[in-house]
């Protein structure tokens, strides 16, 4: 079956898609966060305050499907105009936090036994430099060791950005994942961020709402064990509930079914912390592919 190594690399694919009759559910996208404009305080310049954004990306063959999540992706290039995207992937995974600084950021293609046609792809935004510099700098304030690289783009962060902006002039950094520290880790970095919201950039927590590739299956109808932690994910998340979401292992329902591994949640804790502590989510799509697989997604604000 297919499954994700330690270092977010999709592996088995060719089973998954050989196996699965793809049909996301018709799942409708409520309106943006009406959003105010507030000055820069780099500038002094009118930027737009953005809320933060948690998105389910799905598998990396996403870009080429007829799902009705490709359709809401697309749509959030013209919902959003933001000077630069911070994305925060499932699929980068470090010891240490960890800011891409690449001027031009590579396409990884993270994944194999997916189409040819997938490979093929690039993604070529300019890279963030100057505001993962930044980034780095106000984690370190806030107490969290981060490191600088040059990496890339990996597939949680491209195949979504693909279709939201495809002209790729968004210029776009990456923060990664520490599945070595707990939830309240990840949400503590999104607080620390939340400056960012303030200053025109888009913060993007790119994930799963459900993530078991060992339960996948055809359909888009999310078994019983899957939709009711889809359900409680939705009622938290609307609540602003950080700590029932940061405790969601021990109060949600099948929480470790749905994530036998942390790394498709987590960042839905780091985009909530980046919106502040009173921030609450608007559901902005929800469907369903690949049998258990929840493609949900929250605007935070």
């Amino acid at each position: 079956m297919d499954s994700i190594d330690r270092r977010g690399v999709v592996i088995g694919a060719a089973a998954l898609a050989a196996a699965c009759a793809v049909q996301g559910s018709a799942g409708e996208a409520a309106k943006g966060q009406e959003t105010g404009v507030e000055k820069s305080p780099k500038t002094g310049g009118e930027v737009q305050q953005l809320p933060t954004l948690f998105v389910s990306h799905g598998a990396p063959n996403l870009v080429l499907s007829e799902l009705p999540v490709k359709r809401f992706l697309a749509s959030l290039g013209t919902r959003y105009r933001p000077r630069a995207v911070l994305c925060v992937s499932a699929h980068w995974l470090t010891k240490e936090a960890t800011v891409d600084v690449s001027p031009k950021p590579k396409t990884i293609h993270d994944f194999y036994g997916f189409e040819d046609e997938l490979y093929q792809m690039r993604y070529a935004a300019p890279g963030a430099i100057e505001l993962a510099t930044e980034i780095a700098d106000t984690l370190a304030t806030a107490g969290v060791a981060a490191r600088k690289e040059e990496r890339g783009l990996d597939h949680g962060a491209w195949v979504p950005l693909m279709l939201a902006y495809k002209d790729a002039n968004v210029p776009v950094t990456q923060l990664s994942l520490q599945p070595g520290r707990n939830t309240e880790h990840h949400y503590k970095l999104g607080l620390a961020l939340q400056a960012l919201r303030k200053q025109g950039v888009l913060v993007i927590g790119s994930g799963g709402a459900t993530h078991n590739l060992d339960e996948i299956g055809p359909g888009d109808t999310l078994p019983k064990w899957a939709a009711e932690f889809d359900t409680w994910l939705d009622e938290r998340a609307h609540a602003g509930d950080a700590k029932a979401l940061m405790e969601y292992r021990k109060v949600a329902p099948n929480a470790v079914r749905n994530h036998p591994s942390e790394d498709h949640y987590l960042p839905i804790l780091v985009a909530l912390g980046a919106a502040g502590e009173k921030a609450k989510a608007k559901t902005l799509h929800e469907s369903a592919a690949y049998g258990s697989l929840s493609l949900r997604a929250f605007e935070f604000a």
